[in-house]
């Protein structure tokens, strides 16, 4: 007889490639690229998922979990879409299950950003997350050992709060994130955002 399926997919196809490595943005909310990164603690793994916004790599979302389930990066993104509140946005990541899963993609066509995937398993595919997730590691994690997901949870705070506010940045004249986009702001005449 006819062959029952009892399961559906929960993985979308995976949106073409909107960004060909040009991780430019001529204004905040432009292009966001998205990607996590693993830490070792003596309770096991905990995952850290990053959003960043590529104009000035501003950290607009992020989360600790323990397991590598769609859940976790989607609260990084609702924390971005809470934060910013973007449309039109290109949202970027690499290929992996929890960015192109049913889930996930249905998000960003709700909140009105357009998907955009680099090629698996290829750093420069999404070299700015990339950049960021080491940055993470070097002035972080390869620090010290971890007791656990509260104690990264704690750390990782600490750092973006740092990172966006007060890490000098070469490529931004030396200011931190949020200085720049607060003068962008400030330069087109957006007097609430440059505030």
């Amino acid at each position: 007889g006819k062959k029952v399926r009892t399961t559906i997919s929960r993985k979308a196809v995976a949106a073409g490639d909107r960004v060909n490595r040009q991780f430019v943005a001529e204004r905040p909310d432009q292009l966001w690229v998205a990607d996590f990164t693993y830490v070792s603690t003596w309770r096991g793994f905990v995952y850290v998922a990053f959003i960043i916004d590529v104009f000035a790599g501003y950290i607009v979302g992020w989360r600790v979990s323990s397991s590598m389930e769609t859940t976790f990066v989607l609260d990084a993104l609702e924390q971005a879409l809470w934060a910013r509140r973007p449309s039109g946005t290109v949202h970027h990541s690499d290929k992996g299950s929890q960015y192109v899963s049913l889930a996930y993609t249905q998000r960003l066509k709700e909140a009105g950003l357009l998907a955009s995937t680099g090629s698996t398993g290829d750093s420069y595919d999404n070299a700015m997350a990339e950049s960021i997730n080491g940055l993470y590691k070097a002035e972080v994690i390869h620090r010290k050992s971890w007791k656990n997901r509260a104690e990264v949870e704690l750390a990782t705070l600490t750092w973006v709060d740092w990172y966006n506010n007060r890490r000098l940045l070469e490529r931004l004249g030396h200011t931190p994130p949020a200085e720049a986009e607060k003068a962008y702001y400030a330069s087109i005449g957006n007097d609430d955002l440059a505030a």
